[in-house]
């Protein structure tokens, strides 16, 4: 058989017994799903969180070996940031059904009225997310309202890009593509974060279906090369990425993975931890102990181990101090039932 040799603990969690699915086309979808999703992405950001902005050396003198609380931020353990917040902005915009216009109100309601935040409080926003809800204040159409300047790529469109996997899952590639643009453009407009957006919903996506990580990490290297020469990305734009589309990034040391706020070195690094760990609590603490953008590399990473393994082997301990554990969960049936009702 093609998996016998696939260690147990790397079984994605689309492997397993499917129930309350929602069958919209080829990729069925339960409740589990979207709760892989959102989990793995709050627990890997309320991990970082303490430490972020620390230095991978600092970080080595004491590294983190469990969830935590204060350091940075001066919050307690289990608090989730802007990137876990954004991330449920869209969520409910998906529950909602979906509109680039109520994806707008939700990011303005988080940064001015604590909309899912986790304790009434916008501790963390980046500088380029901050200029686009300007943007969008005064009323710029959503998909225009981010920073089209190279220099704006940061990471803070591809950090709650996850929930749009479970809208677009079954629609074409070039369809999946539009979309995640548009998502993203919101606050990032340069088509380097949709590309990083694109590429980490296609790798999301393989999980989904049940295949091997390595499986997905090999196929993706010839089918989002050749969907970007399809709509004509430039070479020059595709070699940024030769480390996912070309090179065997899992086979990198450590010292040749960077961990900034740059929305390449956050991708890459993410997929890097991914490949090279085997269960969800080790995927998140070697992201954390990355240092330098820690909450989001570890929420990236996140989405994606909670996809593999599945939020049920996500330490006990970490989700019973996750903040609003029981909004997150109630918003998981939403999304859901949304899409059941669709």
């Amino acid at each position: 058989m093609e998996n016998q040799n696939i260690r147990p603990e790397w079984v994605p969690s689309a492997y397993r017994q499917k129930v309350n699915a929602v069958d919209t086309g080829n990729i069925k979808l339960t409740i589990n799903d979207c709760k892989n999703i959102l989990l793995g992405v709050a627990i890997g950001d309320a991990t970082g969180v303490p430490v972020e902005f620390k230095s991978r050396e600092e970080i080595r003198k004491n590294p983190v070996q469990d969830m935590i609380g204060f350091g940075t931020h001066s919050k307690p353990p289990g608090t989730f940031s802007d990137d876990s917040s954004l991330t449920f902005c869209l969520a409910e915009s998906i529950a909602s059904g979906f509109t680039l216009e109520s994806i707008r109100q939700n990011f303005v309601n988080w940064r001015y009225y604590n909309f899912w935040t986790a304790d009434d409080d916008v501790f963390d926003i980046g500088i380029t997310t901050q200029h686009a809800i300007d943007r969008l204040v005064k009323g710029i159409r959503p998909d225009l309202a981010g920073d089209f300047e190279v220099h704006s790529n940061g990471n803070g469109s591809l950090m709650r890009i996850l929930p749009l996997l479970v809208y677009v899952r079954n629609k074409s590639v070039t369809e999946r593509y539009q979309l995640i643009k548009q998502v993203s453009s919101i606050t990032h407009g340069h088509v380097r974060s949709a590309i990083a957006c694109f590429y980490y919903l296609e790798f999301a996506l393989g999980i989904l279906q049940g295949q091997n990580k390595f499986k997905v990490y090999q196929n993706l290297q010839t089918s989002v090369s050749n969907f970007l020469q399809s709509i004509s990305i430039t070479i020059d734009e595709q070699n940024i990425f030769n480390r996912l589309l070309v090179d065997q990034i899992d086979m990198l040391p450590e010292e040749q993975i960077q961990s900034s706020g740059y929305v390449l070195h956050t991708l890459e690094a993410s997929i890097w931890r991914l490949l090279n760990t085997d269960n969800y609590k080790d995927a998140i603490l070697k992201a954390v102990n990355l240092g330098s953008d820690t909450d989001t590399t570890a929420a990236v990473t996140g989405g994606l181990a909670g996809l593999l393994y599945g939020y049920e082997n996500i330490p006990k301990h970490w989700l019973d101090q996750l903040a609003r554990k029981n909004d997150i969960e109630n918003l998981t049936i939403r999304m859901f039932n949304s899409l059941s009702a669709g």
